[in-house]
């Protein structure tokens, strides 16, 4: 029987087939595909990571031998500060059990974001409402240079969408050694500007707890920080509100740290 190739039942038949092998095509490249993105994503997280504790050569083809250099133990918190899993060695994108391959942002978008919209003028109860909450929290202990360093990874929330970071702390687990930000959306010359030196380089230095011990995070100031505040930096000039992103992120994540770091100082 002669086929009616003008006709719409034609068309729509076409037109599905079309789709039909379109989608099947594109799952196949994406499923072939899968582990080289999943590399390519674990390497750019190994250089963050490393940026953070000032290790400026790394690149993608060098990422993970630099990054099984100098990251010697990767632990998983629980909110109470108790280490819940250590592991050291070369990292397996594909291991979901290494603390590692903890996705941070897919658990702030999942468990802590609408906490933050919610609770963000108010830090004593969006810290209680996140401590009820059951996060993983990764932190990762580096030795460069014979010094010891401790990398906490962050989430927040920017102007247009996510933000992230790595802020390392001295052995002293109080003083920030470096930091490195990033971001999804932001304006380009604003908030955008998180990730630049500029930035970036005003945390190398301060401490994340006042004279008395006081666990007080780093302020992001909004028309700059005092002269000698050793725990505040400036604010992004019009990047307002990711500035305010940048300080809740430290703020609530640090928090959490701090209930290991006290721990660890009281046991040495």
């Amino acid at each position: 029987m002669a086929v009616n190739k003008e006709g719409q039942g034609y068309t729509f038949l076409f037109a599905a087939i079309m789709v039909i092998v379109t989608g099947a095509s594109l799952a196949m490249v994406s499923l072939e595909l899968k582990p080289d993105i999943k590399k390519n994503e674990a390497d750019k997280k190994m250089m963050d990571i490393l940026g953070s504790i000032n290790v400026q050569d790394a690149t993608r083809e060098n990422a993970a031998a630099l990054f099984s250099e100098y990251v010697k133990e990767r632990m998983v918190l629980d909110v109470n500060g108790e280490v819940v899993s250590t592991m050291d060695g070369a990292v397996d994108p594909q291991n979901t059990i290494d603390p590692f391959n903890i996705d941070v942002q897919k658990e702030y978008k999942q468990k802590i974001s609408k906490l933050v919209q919610a609770y963000k003028n108010d830090r004593k109860v969006l810290l209680e409402k996140v401590e009820a909450e059951t996060i993983q929290y990764p932190l990762f202990r580096c030795e460069k240079d014979g010094k010891e360093y401790f990398v906490v990874p962050m989430v927040g929330t920017g102007l247009w969408g996510p933000i992230w970071g790595y802020v390392s702390l001295e052995k002293d687990m109080k003083t920030v050694f470096g930091a490195s930000f990033d971001h999804k959306t932001e304006t380009p010359g604003l908030g955008a500007e998180i990730k630049e030196e500029m930035f970036e380089g005003q945390f190398e230095g301060k401490s994340i707890y006042d004279p008395s011990n006081a666990y007080v995070s780093i302020d992001v100031v909004k028309g700059g920080a005092p002269d000698g505040d050793m725990s505040g930096v400036d604010a992004i000039t019009g990047g307002t509100i990711t500035s305010n992103g940048v300080d809740e992120m430290l703020y609530r994540t640090l928090a959490i740290y701090d209930v290991y770091f006290k721990k660890m100082r009281n046991n040495e």
